[in-house]
């Protein structure tokens, strides 16, 4: 194995540069088994290798120490030149140094004699100047233009300046003795200005960018400047407008002019102004009058949807005109023009939109009620059948017979989104059209609209109709379609709560007047939360009422004391059946009706009044044997009714009558214990008392005794 300074290059390992020497070295390795390895062979080849490697160390050695003999050389050789070269720019720098200072005082000498010929000079030019206006002066004096400038069409630039400059010296020149030259050299200012507003309109038609601007350069000193603008807008609008859609046209005329004003004008952003104004009072102003005056007097509805378009369309057509560079403060340009194009349909805006609310409110509830063959009747408003009403809720006094409306809720959700639909359509009119300042105040006079001809003409109304046509208490109809109102009257509130949070609520939130609309609805909501307490509060009574008639119709004394004990072959009574399906389909009824906690509120009071009546009921009893099986077996059925409510103190009720019912059958001798019962030991003794006394062996089997 050669062995050379390669095979130390990194990455090197010891270990396998040893094993690799070994491998090599025959009978040194693994081949051949244990049979073939002669460690003698292999240490005579580590002693060679390692002499080998003594060499090689040498060699290197050697080589570094030239090396290092020869950079060291080198180096001295390198700081040497260094030197040298350093001399040799102090040198340079030093004739740098004496250059630039020569050059300093050349340029001084230059700028020197500069300003001594420019103060020969200036003179001399001004001298050369008035010369040259005095012999012009002179030809308009004698009334003969001779001079080549005034003649030569091709020369007008020139002749501009030179009139222009005649014109401001013949102000200065009095009138008695120069009237005349005054006059002419007028005409010709006059005569020129008119060739080039000429010029300038045929070098747009031809659309010759540079000829426009080099005109409008020389028109800048003249005073009919301005009137080369106006020709300017008046040209760029011909052939512009030839759709429909006038916005459009003028947003496309306004970018396309854009860039030809910057090339034509030197101060563009004022001509853009004067278009956009020329365009905004104009063509906008005559369209957006043409509109509106033709809808206003005969058509409130397309008058204030023309109103808002138009507004809508014109405030969207300045938002891009604001792109462009229109001087210092565009916004305040922009919404003043658009204020003196609207304001007169502005000042009075809020008036026509609530006049046509009223009127297109009432009519939709007018011909709701037409198509009902229904003639609104009079409630609150004071009289008798207003003291009537007041005392039937009160009291639930029969005080002369109910009104039937034939099952009629008269609410109507068509009738609801068509109002909300107005109403939505307002508010957003209103936060379009309104000054700021005035913007929660006219949302609030929306809102009380909706709140009069919504919540009161219709909802109210629709309560108070209900509560009128609720029966009496001793009435047999089983007809109670106040829950249907009470079912819809939440329906809609919560279409009114939900616009009255989308719509209204981001127009007054940060206004004083949100307290007050806040407190406008709180009033509404709890006048209809009174009516629609007192109408369940009475429809729970005539249900109740219902019931205690379907008891006295159909329960029998001998259900409970039959002449046959042995041959009872019924399970409950019919009276029990008839009462468990008609609460059965009441709860059903409530539940559908109310909402949220409404339900266990109103399925609470209907199941206490329900427990109450059955329990008073079965008091009118005497009790055998069998028919106080029979009792229990009813109550068993109320009780299972009673789990369709939901409601655990209901539950709760009818398991302790139940109970209670056990006290009609139990063995005399098991009578105290019963009464100890985990359901029964906390009642009154005299409610245990009572229901022992229905038994017919309580005097003969001498019950008292365990009560006494």
């Amino acid at each position: 194995m050669a062995t050379t300074a390669e095979l130390f290059e990194e990455p090197f390992d010891v270990d396998e540069y040893i094993e690799r020497l070994a491998w090599r070295t025959p009978g040194g390795g693994s081949r051949g088994g244990a049979e073939a390895f002669d460690p003698k062979r292999l240490l005579e080849e580590f002693v060679d290798h390692i002499e080998e490697l003594k060499m090689l160390d040498e060699r290197i050695q050697r080589r570094v120490e030239k090396l290092e003999q020869q950079c060291q050389k080198e180096a001295k050789e390198f700081a040497k030149k260094v030197q040298e070269l350093q001399k040799s720019n102090q040198i340079a720098f030093q004739h740098f140094q004496e250059l630039d200072e020569h050059i300093s005082y050349v340029a001084t000498k230059v700028c020197h004699l500069g300003d001594q010929l420019e103060g020969v000079n200036t003179p001399r030019q001004r001298a050369v100047e008035a010369q040259k206006l005095m012999k012009y002066f002179n030809e308009f004096l004698d009334g003969e233009l001779k001079s080549d400038i005034f003649t030569n069409p091709e020369k007008i630039k020139e002749a501009a300046d030179i009139i222009q400059k005649l014109h401001l010296i013949a102000q200065e020149l009095p009138f008695d003795r120069f009237a005349e030259v005054k006059s002419k050299i007028a005409s010709k200012y006059h005569d020129l200005e008119l060739q080039l507003i000429q010029e300038f309109t045929n070098a747009q038609r031809k659309n010759e960018i540079s000829r426009m601007h080099e005109v409008a350069a020389v028109l800048l000193h003249f005073k009919g400047y301005s009137h080369c603008v106006d020709v300017y807008i008046k040209q760029c609008q011909e052939g512009s407008y030839f759709r429909n859609d006038l916005f459009e046209d003028t947003a496309l005329l306004c970018q396309r002019v854009n860039k030809e004003v910057r090339e034509v004008f030197s101060s563009p952003e004022n001509v853009m102004a004067k278009l956009i104004q020329n365009i905004f009072e104009f063509r906008l102003q005559s369209f957006i009058r043409d509109r509106l005056e033709e809808s206003k007097k005969s058509d409130a509805e397309q008058y204030l949807k023309n109103l808002y378009d138009l507004y809508t369309r014109t405030t969207s057509l300045a938002s891009k005109l604001a792109e462009f560079d229109l001087g210092t403060d565009k916004q305040t340009f922009l919404a003043k023009i658009i204020k003196g194009i609207f304001i007169s349909y502005l000042e009075n805006y809020i008036e026509i939109e609530t006049g046509y609310l009223k009127n297109r409110s009432s009519m939709v509830l007018q011909r709701y009620y037409d198509s009902k063959n229904h003639q609104k009747r009079a409630y609150g408003a004071g009289g008798i059948q207003d003291l009537k009403e007041r005392i039937r809720q009160r009291t639930n006094l029969p005080l002369g017979p109910s009104i039937d409306t034939h099952g009629e809720t008269f609410l109507s959700q068509e009738v609801v989104v068509n109002l909300l639909q107005e109403t939505r359509q307002a508010f957003e009119r209103c936060h379009r059209l309104s000054d700021p300042s005035d913007l929660p105040k006219n949302a609030f006079r929306i809102f009380t609209i909706l709140v009069e001809y919504l919540c009161v003409e219709h909802i109210d109304y629709a309560l108070e109709i209900g509560l009128a046509a609720i029966p009496s208490t001793d009435s047999k109809t089983s007809s109670l379609y106040f829950l249907d109102v009470v079912q819809q009257a939440n329906t809609i509130f919560h279409l009114f709560d939900k616009q009255f949070n989308d719509h209204l609520m981001p127009l007054i939130s940060s206004s004083p007047k949100l307290t007050e609309c806040l407190q406008k609805k709180k009033e509404v909501i709890e006048q209809m939360e009174v009516k629609l307490d007192t109408g369940i509060d009475r429809t729970l009574n005539c249900m109740i009422g219902h019931m205690k008639h379907i008891l006295s119709v159909e329960q029998k004394k001998t259900d409970f004391k039959p002449e046959d004990e042995n041959n009872v072959l019924i399970q409950y009574t019919n009276a029990c059946v008839k009462v468990c399906d008609y609460v059965g389909k009441q709860v059903e009824k409530n539940r559908n009706s109310m909402d949220g906690k409404n339900v266990d509120t109103v399925l609470t009071e209907f199941g206490v009044r329900f427990h109450r009546l059955i329990h008073e009921h079965l008091q009118q009893y005497t009790y055998s044997s069998m028919g106080g099986m029979l009792a229990i077996c009813d109550v068993a059925e109320y009780r299972k009714c009673a789990k369709a409510f939901k409601i655990p103190l209901v539950l709760q009720l009818f398991d302790t009558l139940h109970a209670l019912c056990n006290l009609l059958v139990v063995a005399p001798d098991n009578l105290k214990q019963v009464c100890s019962g985990e359901q029964l030991t906390n009642l009154d003794k005299n409610i245990l008392h009572a229901f022992v006394q229905l038994r017919s062996d309580y005097r003969s089997a001498r019950l008292g005794r365990h009560f006494s």
